[in-house]
């Protein structure tokens, strides 16, 4: 990875966690932003947005979601938030695979399940894990 993957990777977790600051839902927040067009930006080789920060990241989120993030409810931990924002980009550039293809694979409650077990490892194994769990629960 490029300097600028991990860059990114740390501006998706702090955007994750300014949502905790503003008093989303967090899995809400998490399933709107994985679906989003947003997401799907940063997913491109190359896009302005990439060089935008996490408040305004934030701010195209809430003006995309109107009324579909709820303040309250479940609002997780910052260092599990981030962790979750951190490795869902990690993913794309460890696999390519886009936003919402990695949001299948392992949702918000797969992440926050796994987060105490996978925190503390290198990404590429903790994804590595995360789709091996898809991959058995797809075969049930």
């Amino acid at each position: 990875m490029e300097p600028m993957d991990f860059k990114l990777c740390d501006i998706q977790g702090r955007l994750f966690e300014l949502s905790v600051d503003k008093g989303y839902d967090s899995a809400v927040f998490i399933r709107i932003f994985m679906k989003s067009d947003i997401a799907k930006q940063l997913d491109s080789v190359y896009n302005r947005m990439q060089w935008a920060g996490e408040e305004y990241l934030l701010e195209e989120i809430e003006d995309g979601a109107g009324d579909k993030l709820i303040k309250g409810g479940e609002i997780y931990p910052k260092d599990t938030i981030y962790w979750i924002g951190y490795i869902y980009r990690y993913w794309h550039y460890y696999t390519g695979e886009s936003s919402s293809q990695i949001y299948k694979q392992a949702d918000v409650k797969t992440m926050k399940r796994n987060y105490f077990m996978f925190h503390t490892m290198d990404p590429e194994p903790a994804i590595d894990d995360l789709k091996e769990i898809y991959e058995q629960r797809k075969g049930v």
